[in-house]
């Protein structure tokens, strides 16, 4: 499965879904910034914007809730390492309450990747970031070097969910 994205202004952004009907939009505000998702199979409608193949995943994304990015530069020769230990690890977030989406996706130019969760509240991602099961998840991170295959140190983006609909 493929995920797109793309950053711009409500006002332009909104009109995408008249545009394409078929097509099942995420809309997510951060302070005031706009990013419209969307996962399918067809190549991307964005003019701009960036392009995923989901490596892995599980839950449903709801059009309402809190959305984490942790955005990560990984080196081409650790990728498949870094992938690995995603797969491993991820199991013991989807059952934190409150949880709702997990997509670890690989972009497919460049070399940041997303780890996306999706949380019914903001307060839910806090206890689950507080939780135990979240430090033995990523007790090999912490304020230590980043791994060899880390290019850059990751970044956080947090987003409130859009609902459209309502």
């Amino acid at each position: 499965m493929n995920a797109f994205m793309t950053k711009g202004t409500f006002d332009f952004l909104k009109k995408m879904p008249e545009k394409h009907p078929n097509i099942d939009f995420f809309f997510m505000r951060e302070n005031t910034s706009t990013l419209i998702y969307y996962e399918g199979e067809k190549k991307n409608i964005f003019a701009s914007g960036k392009e995923y193949e989901s490596v892995t995943q599980s839950g449903t994304l709801q059009k309402n809730g809190y959305v984490v990015m942790n955005n990560i530069p990984v080196a081409d020769d650790g990728k498949a390492i870094f992938e690995d230990k995603f797969k491993q690890r991820r199991g013991n977030v989807e059952s934190a309450p409150g949880f709702q989406a997990f997509r670890l996706l690989r972009p497919k130019k460049g070399n940041t990747y997303v780890a996306m969760t999706q949380w019914a509240s903001e307060s839910d991602f806090d206890n689950w970031k507080n939780s135990d099961e979240f430090k033995q998840a990523h007790k090999d991170g912490g304020d230590v070097k980043p791994p060899a295959y880390f290019l850059d140190r990751p970044f956080v983006t947090n987003y409130h969910m859009v609902d459209m609909e309502g």
